[in-house]
């Protein structure tokens, strides 16, 4: 199984919005054999992107995975989309991976979502390539784009190819193969789109000092990592590419380097050097630590399942740290990354990370110390099932039908070896919209549609409000719901009702304060007393809710006994977590115990939580609440001429530019605006510029409202 795991890569496509992921797919299939015709996006033809709403709009909006071959290597692909509205499907991906190629336009180089897909790749530890396409488009640069990757990213790109040329066919110099520098060959790609075929010949006379002047830097890069090429280049002997191809492995499953590759998907140039690359540098599962996790306190159900709340256990072993190497031999465990909806039974994306799994057996649910069945396993294809398999192993991306209670981000294992992995954190939801059905008698199948929607996507939320009784429903953005509204009307029969987005405000608090709380009551019977003081302050941070800390030891005259002073705590984390004075999400409040009373005879945990509860809603009005609104981070392309209209535009919406650069014949502003301000904002932008512009943007962190918005709820 060694052997099999080796040749094995789990694999993203991950990028900006039109930087071509979805066309780069396309052609892994065509040139691997797997279809017979490349698909083409503005067709709506392509393998990953089978939604109507895809093949609709021209973009992806839900991940999808293909498997395919190439040469001895198996690759799962999951391609992902480009949409910040959509991010959610790239951060459950990067989740499960184990190797990804960020792909970036040649003219547009690091856009918006590109910083948000690398970072992420960064959080979660995932080796990555580096494809520099588009390079036949108008405006193409290639070494633009390969140092804003390095400046911006604060990434280390290392080219393993140059373009010959750059731009399309009527240009002086258009783009027309490809130099390897470690082979020191010319690779052209004379059929195009419609052909498999690569040509290798000696590079060009003109291009010799130019491909010699780009392998030294390659070179040079690479010394750092290789003390045997350091003393081959010292001694001036020959450098095998069998060396340097090592190295580069190396150093790119360390993650210490990113391979760069170019061409044009579109157009059939780079793709099969890029799977070249795939094989060669990208790691297998063998390749990657063991998972980590913890045994779950009596077996499942006390754990940390969402990394915001605290263990109510603190029972050691409920901390006992755990690993789990990628052999099909040991326990099996797996993690839940995505749900497909069938009208047969939901389809369960899961990652195998350890042992064997087979249909008609049964696993724990460790997060909820729930036992599922595992009725079927399904190769997945697309988003669709493909076919039926009779077992997955450690390093398997498979389908399961069967499961009830599990959801995005549970843990599968073997109930005989519980294990608890980390779970998958997503981005909080910034829009929302009400949301009602047409008539009474479609209620109950809106919530019944909403409940399966909310259980598939982990960014979108639906909860009715206590004020209106309206179901609100809440998500990443005016596409995300506007997505949603059209799968209730296509997919369920729905014909409901929407009205004005809305943002999703936060609230903090205005000064420090130290307030008490007391209880002194007669409950069923019984007195129940407590005292508890709290310090709440404003906390500096970008984007945190409430931090809970103690300020009291134990030998402190004002500590409190262990048992109480977990109740307290854990009290403070659960007001945290809830709603502030006008109901909206706390962020950016640090609150510390100072310290408690204790009665000799009529204390209880219920006095305890009480007097923290009063305190903490207390000293919330009494600090002062600030309301905060989401800001987006902008970044628009246009041409040069419309810049003015623009700005004067942006300004109007309260929104501060940062920046404006010159790419090629387009400007680009970076600006950040208020989510509020920036409803439409894209009929807007192409109006002003003749739909020359293209903008995107992304959440960016929470700002003070402005006195008018912080009126509205005072």
């Amino acid at each position: 199984m060694s052997t099999q795991l080796k040749n094995l890569r789990n694999l993203g496509i991950i990028a900006h919005i039109d930087a071509g992921k979805t066309t780069v797919t396309e052609r892994m299939l065509f040139v691997s054999g797997v279809k017979h015709r490349a698909g083409e996006v503005d067709k709506g033809t392509t393998t990953t992107d089978d939604d109507v709403e895809e093949e609709e709009r021209g973009i992806t909006i839900y991940s999808a995975c293909v498997q395919f071959p190439w040469k001895v290597t198996e690759i799962n692909l999951i391609d992902t989309p480009g949409h910040v509205d959509f991010t959610a499907e790239v951060e459950r991906s990067m989740r499960v991976l184990d190797g990804a190629v960020i792909v970036f336009s040649a003219r547009e180089g690091v856009e918006a979502q590109s910083e948000t897909v690398w970072h992420q790749a960064d959080k979660y530890h995932v080796p990555r390539l580096v494809l520099i396409n588009k390079m036949d488009r108008e405006g193409a640069d290639f070494t633009a784009a390969l140092n804003e990757i390095s400046e911006r990213l604060d990434a280390r790109p290392v080219p393993l190819q140059i373009p010959v040329g750059q731009g399309p066919a009527h240009v002086d110099d258009p783009f027309r193969g490809i130099i390897d520098l470690i082979s020191r060959r010319l690779l052209t790609f004379p059929d195009g789109k419609q052909g498999r075929e690569v040509v290798s010949q000696p590079i060009p006379g003109e291009w010799v000092a130019e491909a010699d002047r780009w392998r030294d830097r390659l070179l040079e890069e690479l010394y750092d990592f290789s003390n045997d090429l350091m003393e081959l280049a010292l001694t001036e002997q020959p450098i095998p590419a069998d060396l340097v191809h090592r190295v580069v492995r190396e150093a790119t499953v360390h993650q210490q380097i990113q391979p760069v590759f170019c061409g044009s998907a579109l157009h059939g140039v780079g793709i099969q050097p890029l799977l070249d690359g795939v094989a060669d540098y990208l790691p297998n599962p063998l390749d990657r630590p063991p998972v980590e996790g913890v045994v779950p306190a009596s077996g499942g159900g006390k754990g940390k399942t969402s990394g915001k709340s605290r263990s109510k256990s603190k029972k050691p072993e409920a901390e006992a740290k755990v690993v789990r190497k990628p052999d099909s031999s040991g326990p099996f465990c797996g993690l839940v990354f995505k749900i497909q909806p069938f009208k047969t039974g939901d389809l369960y994306w899961v990652r195998v990370y350890s042992g064997t799994l087979k249909p008609n057996s049964r696993v724990l649910n460790a997060g909820k110390g729930k036992k599922e069945n595992v009725a079927q396993l399904w190769r997945i294809h697309s988003t669709k099932k493909d076919e039926q398999i009779d077992s997955a192993r450690a390093g398997d991306i498979v389908g399961i039908i069967g499961l009830r209670d599990s959801v995005t981000g549970d843990t599968l294992c073997d109930t005989r070896h519980p294990i608890l992995l980390e779970s998958i954190e997503f981005p909080e939801t910034v829009v929302s919209m009400a949301i009602e059905p047409e008539n009474s008698t479609e209620k109950k199948k809106l919530a019944d549609a909403l409940d399966m929607l909310r259980k598939q996507d982990p960014t979108f939320t639906a909860n009715e409000s206590e004020e209106t009784g309206q179901t609100l429903i809440s998500g990443m953005g005016e596409l995300h719901l506007e997505v949603i509204q059209h799968r209730l009307r296509r997919d369920f029969k729905l014909n409901v009702k929407v009205h004005q987005p809305r943002v999703s405000y936060r609230e903090t608090i205005g000064s420090p304060v130290e307030i008490s709380g007391e209880c002194n009551r007669l409950l069923g019977g019984v007195q129940h007393v407590a005292k508890v003081t709290l310090r709440l302050e404003p906390w500096d941070s970008k984007s945190g809710g409430v931090l809970i800390a103690n300020a009291t030891r134990f030998d402190d005259r004002g500590s409190l006994p262990g048992e109480w002073l977990e109740v307290v705590l854990e009290e403070l984390e659960n007001a945290g977590q809830g709603g502030g004075v006008y109901g909206f999400p706390l962020m950016r409040i640090k609150a510390t115990f100072l310290g408690g009373e204790v009665h000799e005879t009529d204390s209880s945990e219920i006095a305890f939580r009480m007097a923290t509860a009063q305190a903490f809603d207390s000293g919330l009005r009494k600090a002062g609440t600030v309301i905060l609104e989401p800001i987006m981070r902008l970044q628009i392309s246009t041409p040069p001429k419309y810049v003015g209209d623009l700005v004067g535009d942006l300004q109007q919406r309260r929104a501060i530019i940062h920046q404006q650069e010159v790419r090629g014949n387009r400007t680009v502003l970076h600006a950040e605006a208020p989510l509020d301000k920036l409803f439409g904002y894209s009929s807007a932008m192409r109006s002003l510029s003749q739909g020359r512009a293209s903008c995107s943007m992304e959440p960016s962190s929470y700002g003070p409202a402005p006195d008018e918005v912080q009126a509205k709820f005072q």
